[in-house]
């Protein structure tokens, strides 16, 4: 499995889908850039079907989601858990990421 949602992460991700303006199914695009604290940062983005398609894109359908990853990220990414928190600890999307050697304190860096 390249990436696992969590039960409250797919919740979100339904609410948000249903108040696209769009009214289309839209793809889950997740990725790594360079940058943050730790060298790496997380990017996490919704994207209409027909923007999808780059050549190095792995397309995956996670428990009715369809998520698609750079190969790159890919890389990063495999075996990752993407998780919602609506807490006192933070409120947004968290990556439980096994192939980072760090991360920053905010959570939003890793480096491998």
């Amino acid at each position: 499995m390249a990436i696992q949602i969590s039960e409250s992460a797919r919740n979100r991700i339904l609410e948000i889908r249903e108040q696209s303006e769009t009214g289309q199914p839209e793809t889950l695009r997740i990725g790594v850039t360079g940058g943050g604290c730790s060298g790496l940062t997380y990017k996490i983005d919704f994207e209409e079907q027909s923007e999808s398609g780059k050549k190095d894109d792995q397309y995956f359908d996670v428990d009715g989601i369809q998520v698609v990853i750079d190969m790159r990220s890919f890389l990063y990414l495999a075996g990752t858990m993407l998780e919602y928190s609506s807490g006192l600890q933070g409120k947004g999307f968290h990556f439980i990421n096994p192939n980072a050697v760090r991360t920053c304190s905010c959570g939003e860096s890793f480096s491998v």
